[in-house]
């Protein structure tokens, strides 16, 4: 029974009991319903009070009903709520236990500090993309919300170390912290830094005066929302057509375009090949539209000519099932 209808119970029993010993008095001694009712309470609460009138035989065998009836429903409160306490906090130890075992288990994977609206979001996104989160969260309102959504979390402040350590940061490969507070976010970042140098990390701005000192903190990408966001409303008006495409190519749902990025590792069959040697576009039927090269440098719309290197990371768009089947060839 959940806890809404063992509390509607237990005040139901209370009600009964008590109009019960009120009307039993006023019926077998012919008390008034104030005389009644008081012997009643004291009866039950068993609190050792004077009898409020003399009483008959009868009167006194109701007194004793009364009283094992009392004792009986103090037995049943007291165990009900120590049965609560108890199989809650076993449930949640065993819980608790469950998560920081798979928790220890995750390498590579990515931590979320936050998880508000917008750390929920993010959560939710990289979920779909089948990717490993742990979230840390100081709020323990959340609780439900990530019990829900099926989501890794550490409760407590992302800023002490033991909570990250918890999270694995250790063997992590980025760092996302999207906190309200910029002076928050750098602090995060200079612990998560010390901690794991080689993290990836990504941090949110809500000033644009700050964007510079959490990249002097040790931030690889750092985005602001409402720059961002203005930016995505100005598009929409003057590029409709190209935000429609985009957004067709970013959808999180199973669209027939897709546009997703591509490492080239050294066991590559990719390298050291041309665009059109390495048969992207005839074999794959995508378009590769842009190329990083490993010392940064960006090839826009690269030729058929252009050779691929390791490290280079080619941005290609088309349908999903082949560029699945280009990411498998990036990473041989």
């Amino acid at each position: 029974m959940d806890p809404g209808k063992h509390l509607v119970m237990t005040v139901l029993l209370a009600v009964i009991l008590i109009a019960l010993g009120t009307v039993g008095y006023m019926v077998i001694e012919g008390w008034t319903p104030l005389d009644a009712l008081y012997m009643t309470g004291i009866t039950l609460s068993t609190v050792g009070y004077g009898e409020v009138r003399p009483i008959s035989a009868p009167g006194r065998v109701f007194t004793l009903i009364l009283i094992f009836l009392g004792v009986g429903f103090f037995l049943y409160v007291v165990g009900n709520v120590i049965q609560f306490l108890v199989e809650g906090r076993i449930r949640f130890l065993l819980g608790r236990r469950k998560v920081d075992k798979q928790i220890s288990r995750l390498k590579d994977h990515y931590i979320v500090c936050g998880y508000g609206r917008m750390g929920r979001a993010l959560c939710r996104f990289l979920a779909q993309k089948q990717l490993d989160v742990v979230v840390i969260e100081q709020n323990p309102d959340l609780i439900p919300v990530m019990d829900k959504d099926g989501i890794l979390y550490v409760v407590g402040e992302a800023s002490e170390e033991s909570n990250l350590v918890k999270a694995g940061i250790g063997c992590a490969r980025v760092f996302m912290t999207v906190l309200g507070k910029d002076a928050a976010n750098v602090f995060l970042i200079l612990i998560a830094k010390r901690l794991n140098p080689d993290l990836f990390v990504v941090t949110r701005a809500n000033q644009n005066e700050t964007i510079k000192t959490l990249y002097a903190a040790g931030a690889d990408n750092v985005v602001s929302p409402f720059g961002i966001g203005a930016r995505r409303m100005a598009h929409a008006v003057i590029r409709p057509t190209v935000i429609h495409f985009l957004e067709l190519a970013f959808a999180d749902e199973n669209t027939d375009i897709h546009m997703e990025e591509f490492p080239v590792k050294p066991s590559s069959s990719l390298v050291d090949k041309t665009v059109q040697e390495a048969g992207i576009r005839q074999d794959y039927n995508l378009i590769i539209l842009a190329m990083k090269k490993a010392d940064g440098s960006m090839v826009f719309n690269p030729s058929a000519n252009t050779r691929i290197e390791t490290g280079d990371t080619l941005i290609a768009v088309g349908e999903i099932r082949n560029l699945r089947k280009l990411e498998k060839r990036s990473n041989a």
